[in-house]
């Protein structure tokens, strides 16, 4: 997962609203998202290479979403898989606390794990070893830090605070806000290690690219009911549309 954008108590109907890219390699393989066998109760995507996921919630309302930081000199082979982050924290939310990720996040490269449940979500930065309470407001997390102000960040969340205040929420509507494909001004462009080319290729919210890009979307809803809607779009390397999954259901 490459960037999400969660608004928190900024709907008056909505508590909690993301919308998540995923992107990556597009031969990876990959299962759309569904209820994981044989408990049913988690509801997220696969990774079927190393067997864990990006992004999901369970039946409890417990959410956990991943991103990569860009730190290419931090980089090492061999480390545990970053989608297995995701898995614990929403098959065992009680493990997954700051202590145990300040001790055992070494294990992995370097990520920021969305996780909490309603109200009180948090993000975990791996290289700063800190972890910040998302306030109440518009959020984003991509392969920096918790609302750096990259080009693709700032437009994202500005669309989506712009887009709530007029509007009820609306699926189609959110998933436009997620394939825009503009990338931003050479100038603008933050250095995050790799070549210019594609720092330009990565700038924009939705990834085109043949090899790598943006393989789905997610758009997880919850009302103040404790109603769970959960969307997922999946895409090839040419935008093409793979798929829609969608699922309701309630922690009440």
């Amino acid at each position: 997962m490459c960037i999400l954008f969660v608004a928190i108590e900024a709907h008056p109907d909505y508590p909690v609203i993301i919308c998540a890219n995923r992107d990556e390699f597009h031969l990876r393989p990959t299962e759309p998202a569904h209820f994981w066998p044989p408990e049913n109760n988690l509801l997220a995507g696969r990774d079927l290479e190393a067997g864990g996921s990006w992004l999901g919630i369970n039946r409890q309302g417990y959410i956990a979403g991943l991103t990569n930081i860009r730190a290419p000199e931090l980089h090492k082979p061999d480390m545990r898989s970053r989608g297995e982050l995701v898995v614990n924290a929403l098959s065992d939310p009680a493990s997954t606390t700051v202590g145990w990720l300040r001790e055992h996040g070494h294990q992995y490269n370097p990520f920021n794990l969305l996780f909490g449940h309603q109200h009180e979500l948090y993000c975990y930065h791996s290289i700063s070893k800190e972890v910040k309470r998302l306030t109440p407001g518009f959020h984003a997390i991509s392969n920096g830090a918790l609302d750096d102000i990259w080009p693709k960040m700032a437009k994202g969340t500005q669309a989506l605070e712009h887009y709530l205040s007029h509007q009820q929420p609306d699926i189609d509507a959110l998933l436009a806000i997620m394939t825009d494909q503009t990338q931003a001004q050479d100038s603008e462009l933050p250095q995050t290690g790799v070549a210019l080319e594609w720092e330009r290729q990565l700038s924009s919210i939705y990834i085109k690219h043949l090899e790598y890009g943006t393989r789905s979307t997610s758009i997880i809803l919850q009302d103040q009911q404790g109603n769970i809607s959960f969307t997922e779009v999946r895409y090839d390397g040419k935008g093409r549309n793979l798929g829609k999954q969608s699922f309701k259901f309630s922690t009440a």
